[in-house]
């Protein structure tokens, strides 16, 4: 398999709460939910950067689509990264995060590989790091 991820998909419980906390919150864009004509279709999308979109989907409607029961969400399940480049972007980013309604899991601070990072959850518990690494060079990406 060669490796091309375009879309990241949130199960997510309120469409309507979660595109107010990344539209509105967080700033990024989107053109709204769309599909809501279609049962199970309602979906927003989300430009990350290029060719990488983040969509937001019920998680009824992803369980029906996979054919798979809804289960619990686990906040431990996986983690999205969003790296930048300065310990004081860390500092902006979770505090904005904290002003759109996400809860602080873990303030930014030091970490044992010689960066700085902290942990948000959004609305619907997903797992945000927010993270300054050293040896990245966000410039080269």
């Amino acid at each position: 398999m060669k490796p091309s991820i375009s879309v990241l998909t949130l199960g997510v419980t309120d469409l309507e709460r979660a595109v107010l906390f990344y539209r509105d919150g967080l700033g990024l864009y989107t053109e709204g939910i769309i599909g809501q004509e279609f049962e199970n279709g309602a979906v927003a999308f989300f430009d990350l950067q290029r060719g990488l979109k983040l969509a937001l989907w019920p998680r009824k409607s992803i369980a029906i689509d996979a054919g798979l029961p809804q289960q619990p969400p686990s906040a431990t399940d996986m983690t999205l990264g969003h790296n930048v480049g300065s310990k004081e972007e860390v500092d902006a980013v979770m505090q904005q995060a904290e002003r759109a309604g996400a809860t602080i899991v873990k303030p930014a601070g030091a970490t044992f590989w010689g960066g700085y990072a902290g942990y948000f959850q959004d609305p619907d518990a997903h797992l945000w790091e927010v993270v300054w690494n050293p040896a990245f060079n966000l410039n080269k990406q």
